[in-house]
């Protein structure tokens, strides 16, 4: 096999990386990519950093097995707790969602504006994309919200039901008079709640998802070491380390994406 047809791979803590994924097919449609999706082990956000790490360092290892030229983790909290850990070990580039959802955030944020981040706790805590957006030079106030319960409400499918609009304006509703210019999606399970929280923030604040952003930095990276699949239509390959049903059925309901069979992968 020839290096630039070897697959992509990309993980997350379940089924929210998928956003990642389907930006990746839509700006490389031909790339083939191999998705791992971590949904015995998911929320990621309320394990501790040891956890995290050795959580990402296993599925790194499974991927690298599988001949990727290009790992993306499309998990906020493993690109903000594990990132350097995973690059140790790897022999092929690795990318997060960390800065490539920094630089669309300075796009949508004029100086001296307000940057609101939201994450999980781990990723909050953290404090990962006030440290990137400080690194950048970034003449922004830098406002961080912890919102733990929109990972569960995602990865049980109701990103539509009033509970979830019940808790974006718990969360949210206090920061819509504090002039928000950017509010950072720092989990890529969020962009599944997008409409909510954008009603919630009302028409100022641009809402900001790292996905397109990430899948740029992937072709940037794949153009600059001339990797890049000249195919029409790469192949697609999902794994997961529980419920491959439910991930299947998901996937389709939230993100219209077809998986076909899912394969399983325990640790």
């Amino acid at each position: 096999m020839k290096a630039s047809e070897r697959p992509i791979g990309v993980f997350d803590s379940g089924l929210g990386g998928l956003t990642v994924f389907r930006e990746l097919r839509a700006q490389l449609p031909g790339e083939n990519l191999i998705y791992f999706g971590d949904t015995a082990r998911v929320p990621y956000g309320t394990k501790s950093a040891e956890a995290v790490i050795a959580f990402s360092r296993e599925i790194t290892g499974f991927l690298l097995e599988k001949k990727i030229k290009l790992l993306v983790v499309a998990c906020n909290t493993a690109s903000s707790l594990a990132l350097d850990e995973i690059r140790k070990v790897s022999p092929v580039p690795v990318l997060g969602v960390i800065l490539p959802g920094v630089e669309a955030a300075l796009a949508a944020a004029p100086a001296g504006g307000r940057i609101l981040v939201t994450g999980t706790s781990a990723t909050v805590n953290s404090r990962a994309y006030s440290k990137a957006l400080a690194a950048a030079g970034a003449r922004v106030r830098v406002l961080e919200k912890a919102c733990p319960l929109f990972v569960p409400l995602v990865e049980e499918g109701w990103c539509s039901k009033a509970v979830a609009a019940d808790v974006a304006r718990e969360y949210l509703a206090p920061f819509r008079k504090k002039k928000i210019d950017a509010l950072i999606l720092g989990c890529t399970h969020y962009p599944l709640l997008k409409k909510i929280i954008a009603k919630v923030m009302g028409p100022r604040t641009r809402i900001v998802d790292s996905a397109h952003a990430a899948a740029a930095s992937a072709r940037a990276e794949l153009a600059g070491r001339r990797l890049l699949n000249p195919g029409r239509r790469g192949r697609c390959e999902f794994i997961v380390s529980d419920a491959p049903e439910r991930f299947s059925a998901l996937a389709f309901r939230l993100l219209g994406i077809r998986t076909g069979k899912v394969a399983v992968k325990r640790f």
